[in-house]
């Protein structure tokens, strides 16, 4: 993957990719909103390929994130939590297994930042919360508590 940025004026930005191109207008839209809504877009397409491939369908999808920022800089992702909201013709059980699918397995921006970003998530599926405040089964940032570890002697 490779990705060009060139400097326009005053605070615009064109980003080329390989099949496309977009202006980055800081500070209508930070660098760091277009990161978040990258991360939430790949898992929205996650929610939407996968049951497809299942042979399902989802509607009415949306994906909200809110993240909470360290006060220091670099000011990284600290706290990310995930609110999908969708129906579909799939039962809670699938659809639960849909979203850890993308936060566990499939979603390369949330699987990048796993390791310092504690991650959690709720699911509203055709009207109702099936999961609240779920956390990822692996990551969790850096503030992880693996308890008492024994170990072998040496």
């Amino acid at each position: 993957m490779k990705i060009s940025v060139s400097h326009k004026e005053a605070m615009k930005f064109e980003a080329k990719t390989e099949k496309e191109s977009f202006i980055i207008d800081c500070p209508t839209i930070s660098p760091v909103e277009y990161f978040l809504a990258g991360i939430i877009t790949c898992s929205a397409t996650d929610i939407v390929l996968i049951p497809k491939n299942q042979g399902h369908s989802v509607t009415d999808l949306v994906v909200d994130g809110e993240v909470v920022r360290a006060e220091d800089h670099p000011r990284k992702f600290v706290t990310l939590h995930l609110t999908y909201k969708f129906n579909s013709d799939g039962d809670d059980v699938k659809a639960a297994r849909w979203v850890m699918a993308s936060v566990e397995t499939y979603c390369s921006t949330i699987n990048t930042i796993r390791d310092t970003t504690q991650i959690s998530y709720t699911i509203i599926h055709n009207g109702k919360t099936i999961r609240e405040n779920e956390k990822m089964i692996s990551g969790g940032g850096t503030q992880i508590d693996l308890g008492e570890i024994d170990a072998c002697c040496s």
